[in-house]
């Protein structure tokens, strides 16, 4: 992830405070010394305060509260903060601060050992079922943009949570940023909703548009591809080869999107004519550059969790591939996506919702991909059983495993036979100890 800057358009000098200061940077984001009094009066000791994650999450705030820590003495924070997205640290500001999400970002790995962080291991569409009963905050703090005639701020290119929460919040503080794009067809907020908007025309969250460069990650992802038919519903979690596999369906038609993210490869596909042009293409969060962003939220529906990660809505979609990476997968077809090395690393996101979905789409296919080995080929993410505490999805839930070494389909598969298909898609230096695992598992069963 990177930020996109902007110089002042005033062309004045900064304020008092220096180059290197506080209000010198708040200064280059185009904010007032007023505003940050007005933003930093929201906040107190008791208070439940939701702030919008993802691409959503307003730059301009953390170096507010950067510069005035004190004011999270005591508040509690919850946000779906995204590892490589949302990696500052709020919890680490003050000693009393708490912060709630789901997934955990290198970030907060200070202060989630503190005990500061708690992480609710929850899929996209449990977190969606969570906030519409979970007692409403007491603050709820976006990122939108100016008013439009009839006077509706769109939150851009992301709508997973802030349409569910806004109307239950107690009061609403926006950051109103000319940087972010409008999407036409997502949800909005009346500007008049809104108890404290700031004029924060500064930073957004953006990715890049290049397609992840290792080579087996391109083998993997030509493999996808050949398996993916014309008139299918698409679907890319976060992971390089499932990103890698979309600029690899050109030539396919009648393509429906319906993905919790889309990037760069969805215009290459729409600008090819793979997309269906008389479909309604569903995603939540566009990410790419500043180019692709406004491109996406004119050419997308962007709706909320209940409808991008529906156990219901998902299922009835017909020929949903499910395109997801994880960490390791096991000889039973389990797969880790949350911990590494022991630790936690990440959290569910959408996949375990996308996989379940897709299992029971007529003519859909639940896809793990993953390259076959880590640190240069030493560890195989082909392992004989998961050493994760948790398993984030169930074999019941997984139809094909692909590496760079091939497909493992699962489908209807018995005990032995789904532990030789994945031992045949490990590295070939792997392979002969996940036999002998194998063999020694088997027979204590």
């Amino acid at each position: 992830m990177r930020r996109e800057t902007l110089s002042s358009p005033s062309g004045g000098s900064p304020p008092e405070g220096g180059e290197g200061g506080f209000l010198a940077r708040l200064w280059a984001l185009v904010i007032s010394a007023r505003d940050v009094a007005r933003v930093l009066a929201e906040f107190r000791p008791g208070l439940s305060v939701y702030l919008q994650g993802a691409t959503g999450e307003p730059l301009v705030l953390r170096e507010i509260l950067a510069g005035a820590p004190e004011a999270l003495g005591g508040v509690s924070l919850t946000s779906c903060m995204l590892p490589g997205m949302n990696e500052f640290d709020y919890a680490g500001l003050h000693a009393e601060a708490r912060l709630t999400t789901f997934l955990l970002p290198t970030g907060l790995r200070r202060s989630f050992e503190a005990g500061r962080v708690r992480v609710r291991p929850l899929p996209y569409s449990q977190i969606a079922a969570a906030f519409a009963v979970d007692p409403p905050f007491d603050l709820a703090i976006f990122q939108v943009t100016p008013p439009d005639g009839a006077g509706l701020c769109s939150f851009g290119p992301l709508s997973d949570f802030p349409g569910l929460i806004w109307p239950r919040a107690r009061r609403r503080l926006a950051f109103v940023d000319h940087q972010l794009p409008r999407a036409r067809r997502g949800p909005t907020i009346p500007f008049a909703a809104i108890d404290v908007a700031v004029e924060a025309d500064g930073p957004i969250i953006l990715g890049d548009d290049g397609e992840p460069g290792a080579a087996e990650l391109g083998v993997i992802a030509a493999r996808i591809a050949a398996l993916i038919p014309d008139g299918a519903a698409i679907q890319t979690g976060i992971g390089g080869a499932p990103a890698a596999t979309v600029g690899r369906l050109t030539d396919r038609r009648g393509l429906v999107v319906r993905s919790g993210m889309v990037t760069q490869g969805y215009r290459v596909l729409d600008e090819a004519g793979a997309l269906d042009p008389a479909a309604d293409h569903v995603t939540g969060l566009a990410l790419g550059s500043a180019d692709f962003t406004r491109w996406a939220a004119e050419r997308f529906i962007f709706a909320d969790a209940t409808v991008t990660h529906g156990a219901t809505v998902l299922a009835a979609t017909p020929r949903l591939f499910a395109l997801n990476s994880a960490l390791e997968v096991d000889l039973f077809g389990q797969a880790n996506l949350e911990w590494r090395g022991g630790r936690l690393a990440s959290g569910l996101g959408g996949a375990p919702d996308f996989a379940a979905a897709a299992r029971r789409s007529e003519g859909g296919r639940a896809v793990l991909a993953l390259p076959s080995t880590a640190k240069g080929g030493a560890l195989s993410r082909i392992v004989a059983r998961l050493a994760a505490p948790t398993v984030s999805i169930p074999r019941d839930d997984t139809d094909l495993v692909i590496t760079e070494h091939g497909v493992a389909d699962l489908r209807g598969t018995g005990l032995d036979d789904r532990a030789e298909a994945l031992i045949a898609v490990a590295a070939p230096d792997h392979r002969a100890a996940l036999t002998a695992a194998w063999v020694a598992m088997r027979r204590a069963m």
